[in-house]
């Protein structure tokens, strides 16, 4: 995703010289807190290697929304575009390699871009129709075709985040993924 976006701005050789020192590449070590619930996100994150986590406290339980591998962008939505309180907090689960890019900068670009608005649009679409069936997985599906939807529709989630994330994904315990693992 970043490369699109650099590539996109790499053919305006004007805009470029302005936007290219923007996009800040940093080595995060696992369990490296990038944006703590509550604080307002002033970045865009593009995860070149690595996996993310977005993560919310429910009472002390801390509850798993979703992953994010390479190539894929990710901050808290409602408040990087309404600059309010994060409602979750976003993490490394393995040791990665995130682009910065921060809200201003982002948000230039968006507008000197009508196109690069437009293809965010639908990454945005596609991003609000996979919360949408994750919701609708929690309220209809049991324990076992969750995993089962996880394992048909995101193998690299089961592959490469530990259980435990996994489990709280699901909405199970770790002990109930154990056994529902094991009936496979």
């Amino acid at each position: 995703m970043v490369d699109h976006l650099r590539n996109r701005l790499q053919q305006d050789k004007t805009h470029w010289e302005r936007f290219r020192e923007c996009f800040h590449e940093k080595e995060i070590p696992s369990k490296t807190i990038l944006l703590k619930e509550g604080e307002i996100s002033q970045n865009m994150c593009f995860v070149k290697k690595g996996c993310l986590r977005l993560w919310f406290n429910n009472d002390g339980k801390d509850i798993t929304f979703q992953f994010f591998f390479e190539g894929q962008a990710v901050s808290s939505i409602e408040s990087f575009w309404g600059q309010q309180p994060s409602i979750v907090s976003l993490e490394s689960i393995e040791p990665s390699v995130v682009v910065f890019l921060k809200r201003d900068d982002f948000m230039a670009i968006l507008n000197l871009y009508p196109d690069i608005k437009d293809w965010l649009f639908e990454k945005m679409v596609k991003r609000m129709a996979d919360y949408s069936k994750l919701f609708l997985s929690r309220i209809k599906n049991n324990p076992q075709e969750r995993y089962c939807e996880l394992l048909e529709n995101n193998p690299e989630i089961i592959q490469r985040v530990p259980q435990h994330y996994i489990a709280s994904y699901l909405g199970i315990t770790p002990i109930s993924l154990s056994r529902i693992r094991n009936r496979k």
